[in-house]
């Protein structure tokens, strides 16, 4: 987040045509935002990073304070408790609220229909205003008094630095810009990749074989061209190969699949093991022995057929299942928190 924010500010202060470092910077620190979000906090939440409740609990508070995201306490208790546990995937899970109330989306719905619905919303200022809202709301509602008192540390004295030496334009275009609005497209995507739906004949809601198979890797990348093609298609396959890794896989990497979301199946699998940090090499070890116990790994191919397999299965789920109007009955959790992932 540092090295992003110095491009960012090098670009601003150079100004002219090195402002378009604010791009690389932008995407430096949105990177950086979104592993401390996704690895660290998450990990923090399950007293896994370090395994020491304090020191875990210390730097998971100081995390949500400066990102102004869901207080640390609250986050923990709701996604250990809906999330991991028996609630996965209904109504009681923060995913699901997410789905059915931030993004509007419902069983019905064609693919087609849901990416428009998500595509307008990640355009829509009024929806990236709600969501910063609705951040800061889940922040403060029952934060601890320390996240409360770093926050406005924290907050108050960039503003008042920047404001005193006239250097607020920074604060804005260079963090808050990442903070907000680039965050909040990254974090949307994102959770549109997490969990597929159970289709509406599936009885069985228990055991590893089914909350195994509601989590799918996302391998980024595809499948190089053909060593049999003609020279000349081998050539511009070679090209769009190149082309779609560098400018589509890439980013989808570097600013949405951030830390281990690529094999959150293996997260779900074994939420407490030691070798999180390893996240990638551990799932395939597991692969190799044939995940004891568990169902067969399944994974899709690149960012967008990742989003199209969940739309697919949300499409089909049972709407009486995933109904909003039964929300109210089955969870106490405030629908403003269901912004957050």
């Amino acid at each position: 987040m540092l090295l992003g924010l110095a491009i960012s500010c090098t670009g601003m202060g150079l100004g002219g045509p090195w402002l378009l470092l604010l791009l690389p910077g932008w995407a430096v620190t949105l990177h950086g935002m979104r592993n401390l979000r996704m690895m660290i906090y998450h990990q923090c939440s399950h007293r896994n990073m370090y395994r020491k409740r304090r020191l875990d609990a210390a730097i998971g508070r100081a995390t949500s304070s400066l990102l102004i995201i869901q207080n640390f306490a609250r986050y923990s208790r709701e996604h250990v408790s809906d999330h991991h546990a028996a609630h996965h995937m209904t109504l009681r899970d923060p995913t699901v609220q997410a789905f059915l109330v931030s993004l509007d989306l419902h069983p019905g719905m064609t693919r087609r229909q849901m990416w428009r619905r998500v595509l307008g919303k990640i355009f829509s200022p009024w929806f990236h205003l709600n969501f910063a809202v609705a951040r800061a709301r889940s922040f403060w509602h029952d934060s601890d008094t320390s996240e409360k008192a770093i926050s406005v540390g924290l907050y108050g004295t960039a503003v008042a630095a920047t404001v005193a030496t006239g250097t607020w334009p920074v604060l804005v275009v260079a963090w808050l810009v990442p903070l907000f609005p680039l965050f909040q497209v990254s974090n949307t995507l994102r959770l549109c990749v997490k969990h597929t739906f159970p289709a509406a004949d599936v009885t069985e809601r228990r055991g590893k074989e089914y909350f195994g198979s509601l989590t799918n890797a996302i391998f980024i990348g595809e499948a190089a061209p053909s060593p049999a093609l003609p020279p000349v298609r081998r050539i511009a396959a070679w090209g769009r190969w190149a082309t779609r890794m560098l400018f589509v896989h890439a980013p989808a990497r570097y600013l949405v699949l951030t830390g281990d979301t690529v094999v959150h199946d293996f997260h779900h699998r074994y939420p407490s093991t030691p070798k999180w940090a390893n996240y990638i090499f551990e799932r395939q070890a597991d692969a190799d022995k044939g995940s004891p116990g568990w169902p067969e790994y399944r994974h899709a191919w690149g960012l967008v057929p990742a989003i199209n397999l969940v739309f697919d299965s949300l499409s089909v789920a049972d709407p009486e299942e995933y109904s909003v109007t039964r929300l109210r009955e089955v969870s106490k959790r405030e629908l403003f928190a269901a912004f957050d992932d």
